[in-house]
């Protein structure tokens, strides 16, 4: 019997490059995005079904959910990829961006969770996929909401992996490098109206950039290989970083006492 994987954030980057692989691998594929009415590639494709949903609706996370076990009878694995990207000084935002950051990131997460799991508990088995990211392990300048967010996933994630064994559900987290996705293209910058702030801001990115240019970075099949590794490997395993540049990161916090990963930090 075919197993079924539910997918979020489908149309694009992690999401839509995991449809393809799991479709490819012979898996009923249920693939949520918001405005499946535009999505060319992967319409008419055997054994995968589009659905509408929005994480931060309620509804439509319900109705999604339902159309995917009436056709496939059974949801297997659950994929969160479904994200959003906020930078910039913290100072400067403003409550509706940081509500956003964590509805799509947190609450849309946990809401797809808690809908999936009644049909996971009744067959006793399941795997939950949460993308994160190596932001969700450090943190750094002009990424607190985004890194705040992904390090309530991470523990979140951590807690549920113990709640939900004795019921053979698996909780995995899946910590990407850089990756050239639309999400990275399309990260939401706040708009900095404090002028202390704009020498390190503008030294940031530079510098940033500067301490990873060596390092190879994942590409988005690579991401949706891994992922597909936590989804059939059937280890006692919660985490799979992906990418040289999250694995130095990660590395460096965890591996360092905390005075030398902050003044590794700050060089």
């Amino acid at each position: 019997m075919k197993k079924t994987v539910l997918i979020t954030g489908a149309s694009s980057g992690f999401g839509k490059a995991s449809v393809k692989l799991f479709q490819n691998q012979g898996w009923n594929v249920i693939a949520a995005m918001r405005s499946p009415e535009k999505e060319e590639e992967l319409k008419n494709i055997e054994n995968l079904l589009l659905v509408k949903l929005d994480v931060t609706d309620s509804s439509s996370i319900k109705n999604a959910v339902e159309q995917g076990i009436e056709k496939f009878k059974t949801i297997d694995v659950l994929i969160n990829s479904a994200g959003y990207g906020l930078m910039g000084v913290f100072e400067s935002s403003d409550e509706s961006q940081i509500q956003k950051q964590f509805e799509v990131n947190v609450f849309g997460l946990m809401n797809m969770i808690k809908v999936v799991l009644p049909a996971m508990r009744k067959q006793k088995s399941g795997v939950i996929i949460n993308i994160s990211s190596f932001g969700g392990v450090t943190a750094g300048p002009f990424a607190s909401l985004y890194n705040s967010s992904k390090f309530a996933v991470e523990g979140f994630s951590e807690a549920l992996h113990f709640e939900l064994s004795s019921f053979g559900i698996s909780v995995k987290i899946v910590e990407p490098g850089s990756v050239a996705t639309n999400f990275r293209n399309g990260m939401e910058m706040i708009q900095n109206t404090i002028e202390d702030y704009n020498t390190e801001l503008a030294a940031f990115i530079p510098k940033f950039t500067k301490r990873t240019e060596h390092l190879a970075k994942a590409t988005t099949e690579e991401v949706a290989e891994t992922i597909f590794e936590a989804a059939t490997d059937n280890q006692s395993k919660l985490r799979y970083p992906i990418g040289d540049d999250a694995k130095f990161y990660i590395d460096l916090k965890n591996k360092n006492s905390e005075e030398d990963f902050l003044r590794l930090m700050h060089e």
